[in-house]
């Protein structure tokens, strides 16, 4: 199964892919690990991508779109795999499908996990990191024990105006692409509300998979 994982930051997309992935044996693909790994292999396109990340800045459409439809073409991709974080903009959605068309893959659905803002909110700016083990904790929905609370770390991310920041930038950029995928057909909802269990389970639902 080919899918695409769309939603906003603080959406569970991590929980939900981890469970797709080992329900559905397929690989997770992100650009970031892409674009390392065409760059590490020394392909004429990662050479490219590795001027712009040398420079410091963003490696261009046009160099990112072949290198994910390479690496979707890949033989541990033929029975399906899971696009994560890509494409951002409705024109990276067009573009991707076009030069998906032109390699003969397509898509068989694209997930959309849907969380109202003000939950995000409190989702992210209640998040601690302890600095020592790396775990992550919640101050509400998963708080960490006593004698470790005066060392966890709030990440300068977390907080309160970056996530409305990040929020509204997905809003403005990455949620167009989602009336443009349910015009194909394509678009799956995911209530990202609740017990993340049963969220898998209702998007294995979705997707006409056994739970």
């Amino acid at each position: 199964m080919r899918l695409i994982l769309v939603g906003p930051p603080g959406a569970g997309k991590g929980t939900q892919a981890a469970a797709l992935v080992q329900r559905l044996n397929v690989p997770h693909l992100s650009t970031g690990d892409m674009l390392r790994a065409a760059v590490a292999q020394g392909t004429e396109l990662g050479k490219k991508a590795d001027e712009f990340m040398k420079a410091g800045g963003l490696v261009t459409d046009d160099l990112v779109i072949p290198i994910v439809v390479e690496r979707i073409r890949e033989s541990d991709c033929a029975a399906g795999f899971l696009l994560d974080g890509f494409p951002r903009t409705r024109p990276q959605a067009e573009a991707l499908d076009r030069a998906m068309q032109a390699a003969g893959v397509s898509l068989d659905a694209v997930v959309v996990i849907e969380v109202p803002d003000e939950l995000i909110v409190e989702r992210i700016t209640g998040r601690r990191m302890d600095p020592e083990t790396g775990a992550i904790y919640h101050l509400k929905f998963n708080p960490p024990p006593e004698e470790i609370a005066g060392r966890l770390q709030h990440r300068q991310d977390d907080t309160e105006e970056a996530c409305r920041a990040r929020l509204q930038k997905y809003h403005s950029e990455t949620a167009p692409i989602i009336p443009y995928y349910d015009q194909q057909g394509l678009l799956r909802r995911i209530d990202g509300v609740g017990d993340p269990q049963r969220i898998a389970e209702n998007l294995f639902a979705a997707l006409g998979l056994d739970a």
